[in-house]
């Protein structure tokens, strides 16, 4: 099997050393090809020409969700296709992994090899459905180009904490949960649209008539899968029928006020796949195709944990069975 191995030598956990246990232990099974990102972006291109050349059949990712994301994009960037575009395995090497975990990979890239050469030789693997999102028709963000997302995206508070670790990364910091939470504090109480709610969700009717809308929303997350992510080892659920079977799941809040982030955050802290968070000012909406969010002021979005900046208006879809994955 022609596979390429795309890797991100700057993420938290890759080493050189580390990349070349990998790449001999890969290329015992596969006719292989090594590549390392040098530029944001790169993992995309990468993933894109492996889709394009005809031959390559499978594409793995080394890095964090970051990395996962460009090659995603990369390998669908004619649309998913999930019969004759390459395969897709994942080799966890960021400080959360939530992809790679979700689908019940080895948080330890030793481990995760090992199960990857198991799953290679066994022939086993899945057809994940995927989150895809751009700029809304008649919006200032119309423009934007579409982008997929594997696990999840926000909008509002928590792509405003993506934004400031970020930021923070930028400046030599490493990316721990420690850091993660030390935002959160800081987003709360920079976050000027916290005390009313700027954004609308907008989706169709099931019976094909109006529109069905909710507005007055200070926070939204979609999840294309569960959990949402992890504080250290402990896996956080705000929606748990989210699955890669089915479409996309929103989770939103209509207040933020100092008593509802207590009694939310501590329902998050807690949660499990059977229970998430839920109250008079939380909203859960399970396996939607399609929606749109607008906000009245500019606010922060994120995908897979990567801050795009400012956004009026995104629409969003949900596609079911998009990329098949080794697993």
């Amino acid at each position: 099997m022609r596979a390429l191995l795309v890797v991100n030598p700057a993420a938290t956990t890759t080493s050189a050393r580390t990349r070349d246990v990998l790449a001999h232990a890969l290329a015992s099974d596969l006719d292989l090809t090594v590549a390392e990102t040098r530029y944001r972006g790169h993992a995309r291109d990468l993933a894109r020409q492996a889709a394009e050349d005809g031959r390559t059949e499978l594409v793995v990712a080394l890095g964090g969700d970051g990395t996962v994301n460009e090659v995603v994009n990369g390998l669908l960037t004619h649309g998913p296709d999930p019969e004759s575009h390459p395969r897709l395995a994942v080799v966890p090497g960021g400080s959360t992994n939530v992809f790679a975990r979700a689908l019940g990979l080895p948080n330890d890239v030793v481990e995760a090899t090992g199960a990857l050469l198991d799953a290679l030789r066994d022939g086993s693997e899945r057809t994940v459905g995927l989150g895809h999102a751009a700029g809304t028709r008649g919006s200032e963000d119309e423009g934007v180009p579409g982008r997929w997302f594997t696990f999840c995206a926000g909008f509002g508070f928590d792509a405003g904490v993506v934004g400031r670790v970020e930021q923070q990364r930028e400046r030599g910091k490493r990316s721990t949960h420690s850091l993660y939470v030390r935002q959160v504090v800081r987003q709360f109480l920079g976050d000027q649209n916290r005390r009313e709610g700027t954004i609308t969700l907008e989706r169709p009717a099931p019976d094909g008539g109006a529109p069905e809308v909710t507005e007055g929303l200070v926070m939204s997350i979609i999840c294309n899968t569960s959990p949402w992510s992890y504080l250290g080892n402990r896996p956080l659920y705000p929606l748990p029928d989210a699955s890669f079977d089915t479409a996309l799941d929103v989770f939103a809040l209509s207040r933020l006020s100092p008593a509802a982030v207590t009694r939310y955050a501590t329902q998050l802290l807690t949660s499990t796949p059977e229970r998430g968070p839920h109250g008079k000012h939380a909203l859960s909406l399970h396996d939607l195709t399609a929606f749109t969010l607008h906000s009245q002021a500019p606010l922060p979005f994120q995908m897979d944990g990567d801050h795009l900046g400012l956004r009026t208006s995104v629409t969003f879809t949900g596609v079911r069975r998009a990329l098949r994955v080794i697993v």
